[in-house]
């Protein structure tokens, strides 16, 4: 079993300006953790502490107990594989070859043919083998948020950190997507752990939830124990309904400020600008 533990850690660009404070938590696989909170929570520099993108002005990141700072780059990526939000790459290979970049941690000189059989499978897993001979940087932004993800599952790490990997998909396959990592975080006992906008997705299918403000923790624990009302009253600062759904929570937020004569209004607005 792997266990991730972060120590009394901080960060910040400079002691005048911290953006993570005090964090301190112990993560074990397999299961799929969400990291939630409003913009400026210090979700994305959390994961980037992680992978060491940012080093922390205090405190350790242990990977069964080793301290991750002391990791070389290809020992991490064994380890730890990680899919931005978006990417910035833009080259010209192929869907197949830019999949097969995730295997480079573990490949040697004889071991195409095995790493071509881990590509495949998680092009498949991904629905995008039709896409395999595709250039990378033609595929539209859908298209390019499954492949980026395939690449991570074809590194088979231990821990797999996302920031937000529904981006840019739709309703279907941000469903798909997201039954996929539990199901592989299960099957595989990876450590999942991603960020999430979407408070309902990271309800229903979390096994665990880390709730962020101000660049602290301010609540972890099972779906149940974190969405609640009072807790998007304090982090979000709004109102709102809580449902149970399959022994999960569900969220419906309220805006009392937008009433039906609003509606309305935009409504004529809408049918006057001949858009009707």
């Amino acid at each position: 079993m792997t266990t991730l533990s972060i120590n009394d850690m901080d960060f910040g660009y400079s002691k005048d300006m911290p953006i993570l404070k005090g964090i301190d938590l112990e993560l074990c696989n397999p299961q799929l953790v969400s990291i939630i909170g409003p913009n400026g929570a210090g979700k994305t520099t959390l994961i980037h502490c992680l992978n060491k993108l940012l080093s922390p002005s205090r405190g350790t990141v242990l990977i069964d107990g080793s301290d991750v700072a002391e990791f070389k780059p290809k020992e991490l990526a064994k380890k730890m594989g990680y899919v931005p939000y978006t990417s910035g790459d833009s080259f010209p290979l192929s869907v197949v070859d830019t999949v097969l970049m995730g295997r480079n941690p573990h490949r040697k000189w004889n071991t195409l043919h095995d790493d071509m059989i881990v590509v495949e499978e998680a092009l498949e897993m991904m629905d995008i083998k039709d896409l395999a001979m595709r250039p990378f940087n033609e595929l539209s932004a859908g298209q390019h948020q499954r492949v980026m993800l395939a690449r991570g599952l074809a590194q088979e790490p231990e821990v797999l950190l996302l920031d937000e990997p529904t981006a840019n998909l739709d309703i279907r396959h941000q469903m798909d997507v997201i039954r996929l990592l539990k199901q592989q975080s299960t099957l595989k006992g990876i450590l999942v752990i991603m960020i999430s906008h979407d408070i309902n997705i990271a309800a229903k299918y979390s096994d665990n939830i880390i709730m962020m403000r101000d660049g602290e923790i301010y609540a972890v624990g099972t779906p149940m124990d974190v969405i609640t009302v009072e807790n998007m009253k304090s982090v979000y600062n709004v109102d709102a309904d809580l449902m149970v759904i399959g022994g999960r929570p569900h969220i419906v937020i309220e805006d009392y400020d937008f009433t039906e004569e609003d509606a309305r209004t935009l409504e004529g607005s809408y049918v006057i600008s001949g858009h009707s």
